[in-house]
C-alpha cells in the first residue's frame, strides 16, 4: 500500500456549510477503515491536507469524488516518498 497526499483548494458558499456534517462522516468512515492517515483544514487559507493509503492515485481521487463537498474543490495528488508522524513512532519510554 503507498501513500498519498491530496491537497484541496475550496471555495464556500451558502450552501457549502449544509454539507460538512455528511462530509465528517464519510471521512471518519474513511479513517476507521484505515483508508485517510490524516485530516487536516485551514479556513484562512481554505485548503486541505488528505493523507490516503491507496493502491494509486485513482483510487484516492475515486474517494475524494465521493464527498459531499467534492463540487466545491479543486485538488492535486501526490504519491509520498517519506510519511512520518508521532503516531508511527513507539511509545517514549518512561522508567519507574
Amino acid at each position: 500500500m503507498k501513500k498519498f497526499q491530496a491537497i484541496i483548494k475550496f471555495t464556500m458558499d451558502d450552501e457549502f456549510m449544509t454539507f460538512v456534517t455528511a462530509h465528517r462522516t464519510y471521512i471518519n468512515y474513511l479513517m476507521n477503515k484505515g483508508i485517510i492517515d490524516s485530516y487536516a483544514v485551514s479556513m484562512e487559507s481554505q485548503t486541505s491536507w488528505v493523507t490516503f493509503n491507496c493502491e494509486n492515485k485513482a483510487e484516492a481521487a475515486n474517494y475524494l469524488g465521493k464527498s459531499p463537498l467534492y463540487k466545491y474543490w479543486n485538488y492535486e495528488i501526490e504519491e509520498l516518498f517519506v510519511y512520518d508522524s508521532q503516531h508511527y513512532r513507539l511509545p517514549a519510554l518512561q522508567l519507574n
